[in-house]
């Protein structure tokens, strides 16, 4: 069983520039003899329309540590959590740009030992919201957008110590990710 709530809003400032922003979440449970989800019906986090500070599903789950062994076949949840606010303005011809900050993670409802720190915990949750911020190069046809987004990690809670926050620290090595998209990522 899966679930998810979404909600967007643009604000027009101006015939040039907008403000937009979305909040999102959902949740699967599995049922019956099942004990995990299937993978094609999992969350994952990090890319070109969630926390893009991360290369796709490299993001979560929760704080579990990433390691050179870790494959995105465990970065997987079942509840998903979103933020993200998006200034949006044009430039000229049909040029756009973007500056974005966005946040949320991923988690499992149950504990497993191949996802360590992955489920989702009260008392540490908001501890694990992931945070990245960047700016985007957009190319609108009216009928279709190609975007270009870069981000950088601002806070890793994959990290540990002073570590997590990576925006005190910023290198195009370790906590740079671009992203090639077609349309807005909400």
């Amino acid at each position: 069983i899966k679930g998810d709530i979404d909600f967007a809003r643009s604000i027009t400032i101006d015939d040039r520039n907008s403000l937009a922003f979305h909040i999102g979440g959902g949740i699967g449970y599995p049922y019956g003899n099942k004990k995990e989800m299937p993978f094609e019906r999992t969350y994952f986090s990090g890319g070109a329309n969630s926390n893009r500070g991360w290369s796709v599903r490299s993001l979560g789950p929760g704080s579990m540590p990433v390691d050179k062994n870790t494959t995105f076949i465990n970065q997987v949840g079942d509840i998903r959590f979103d933020v993200n606010i998006e200034y949006r303005s044009k430039l000229f011809w049909k040029f756009e740009t973007a500056a974005f900050v966005d946040a949320g993670n991923i988690w499992t409802i149950r504990s497993y030992e191949h996802q360590p720190k992955g489920n989702f915990d009260f008392t540490r949750f908001y501890k694990e919201i992931a945070m990245s911020y960047g700016l985007g190069l957009r190319l609108d046809f009216d009928y279709f957008l190609i975007r270009f987004d870069t981000g950088l990690k601002a806070y890793n809670p994959q990290e540990k110590g002073s570590k997590k926050w990576a925006i005190t620290r910023p290198n195009l090595h370790d906590n740079f990710a671009w992203h090639f998209a077609v349309g807005y990522p909400f």
